[in-house]
């Protein structure tokens, strides 16, 4: 007799159906587990022995034989221990064959005391059993709190062995349900200690690169920043999140999967509650930037998915690591490909680079002489290519302070944070709107496309003739030209007005090209 207890393995950001079949042989007493598992499936056996027995069960003194079915399909991580210790108590009939059985999915990796803890992917298993049309997952409670934010599955938090065989009694009484009020509640909280960093009041002057700033994060446009040292950038860029809107339920959903698949996930909320902030050293290999691995897993692109990924010293990565950002800035996604398979990352984020403009730093500073020669600055900017900068739609040049504007005390405040944020939420509320209305699954003016620029971007005769202009004048190439109606756009939908007119289009002209 064999039994089967189906559960789930992750590959890439989704999950597959697995099966787990256990047999019951004469022979000397063993376990073994097949099906293509790695060294961490493997060991689980011991797991599986000491759970079940410390739990006040006997396991088989016979040879156990466990497959993880389909055994084409690689199993990695923890998650195959509580599936397997069921079916193990089935076998032994200490549980008995149930319905529930064959409509659930069981995920979790077991303690030795036969405690039921969270493996990474919980949201994954529970969207796959959604898809499949099965009726609920059983889960650790830990990975209950992240597989609820799956709407149309059930939901069961079990924490230990020995609470199965009531779950079969009573499945309502491990219902675990989410507070969708103490949701919102919380992505509030979370808003506002994002929030609470350095606040743009607390920043002495840089109006236009606060300015760019706030028009990056409304439409979702990346930007660049250029200047000496301690002219600011960094902090600007950090100050950034001060700007951030909440996620949508959508958004949630979406990072809450890459973090609960990545292990990032934090434990008392289980879920993703503030827009990502991704700022990776420049000694960043090209596989931590995109991901990768024998079985691809996700890069700090994708880890900055619906956030902001910022590249400090930008021009100190090293150029083929910059380079593989032209396809997920243009594409908002990441295909990596292997051998035996290819998975694709969703990689929406905004991109924020700040960079000197040749190696000591002081090339156009009004201050201070640059020592580099002309060869040296054009070999420094040379490291970010044509094509790069191209997606690029604001580049600012943040200069140093004059000693007044530095110390000086007193003055008008700059304005704060909350006020910008309060402009940047209610222009995402007009795209919100926009997009819905007529269908489209996008969410910023960033994301449009030809057939949505057409519709939205019209120019009129003078608008018309300021991009001609521009076109002859800077050489822009359609893609550039593309992204500065996108921009156009999101400065309308600053100023409140319905289309786009030449002072928006003009505005937008003067973030290009610093370099």
């Amino acid at each position: 007799m064999v039994v089967k207890v189906h559960s789930a393995a992750i590959s890439g950001l989704d999950a597959q159906k697995v099966t787990a079949e256990i047999d019951v042989a004469g022979g000397l007493p063993d376990c073994r587990i097949v099906g293509l598992p790695d060294a961490m499936v493997n060991e689980s056996k011991e797991r599986l022995r000491a759970s079940v027995r410390n739990s006040g069960f006997d396991f088989p003194n016979k040879k156990v034989i466990i497959n993880l079915a389909p055994a084409s399909v690689r199993k990695e991580g923890t998650g195959f221990d509580f599936p397997m210790a069921v079916g193990v108590l089935l076998m032994t009939g200490v549980l008995n064959e149930h319905p529930l059985f064959e409509e659930t999915l069981f995920f979790g990796e077991l303690s030795l005391e036969g405690e039921v803890r969270s493996s990474q992917g919980a949201i994954a298993v529970a969207m796959l059993a959604k898809r499949l049309g099965m009726k609920g997952v059983v889960l650790s409670p830990e990975s209950a709190k992240e597989a609820a934010l799956v709407q149309g599955v059930d939901v069961y938090a079990v924490s230990n062995l020995f609470e199965v065989a009531a779950w079969l009694r009573d499945p309502e009484a491990f219902l675990y349900t989410m507070d969708y009020d103490e949701l919102q509640a919380k992505l509030q909280v979370a808003n506002q200690a994002q929030n609470g960093g350095v606040d743009f009041a607390d920043i002495k002057g840089q109006v236009q690169a606060k300015r760019a700033l706030e028009i990056a994060v409304a439409g979702g446009h990346n930007i660049l920043l250029s200047g000496p040292p301690g002219s600011g950038k960094s902090l600007l860029s950090k100050a950034m999140t001060t700007l951030l809107p909440p996620m949508d339920m959508d958004e949630l959903l979406e990072v809450s999967r890459i973090y609960s698949i990545a292990g990032l996930l934090n434990n008392e909320s289980g879920l993703m509650l503030a827009r990502p902030f991704r700022s990776p050293h420049h000694s960043a290999s090209m596989a931590g930037l995109c991901g990768g691995g024998s079985n691809p897993r996700s890069g700090e692109i994708t880890l900055a998915h619906r956030g902001v990924l910022f590249l400090d010293e930008l021009v100190e990565f090293p150029r083929p690591v910059l380079e593989v950002l032209r396809q997920p800035l243009e594409n908002a996604e990441i295909t990596i490909s292997r051998a035996q398979m290819s998975h694709t990352f969703p990689a929406r984020f905004i991109l924020v680079g700040a960079m000197n403009p040749c190696p000591c730093g002081y090339h156009g500073d009004e201050k201070q002489a640059c020592t580099c020669s002309k060869s040296q600055i054009e070999r420094y900017q040379s490291r970010l290519s044509g094509p790069l900068l191209d997606r690029i739609d604001l580049q600012i040049g943040v200069r140093r302070l004059p000693p007044e504007e530095l110390v000086t005390q007193d003055g008008q405040q700059a304005e704060a944070s909350a006020v910008i944020r309060e402009r940047i939420m209610s222009a995402r509320d007009v795209q919100r709107k926009r997009f819905n209305d007529a269908g489209l699954s996008i969410k910023t003016n960033a994301e449009m496309g030809p057939a949505e620029m057409k519709t939205y971007c019209r120019l009129d005769e003078a608008g018309q003739r300021i991009m001609h202009g521009a076109i002859e004048r800077l050489g822009l190439s359609a893609r550039a030209y593309d992204r500065i109606l996108r921009l156009g756009r999101t400065i309308a939908d600053l100023a409140g007005k319905d289309s786009v007119d030449a002072r928006h289009l003009a505005e937008a002209l003067q973030y290009r090209s610093i370099l």
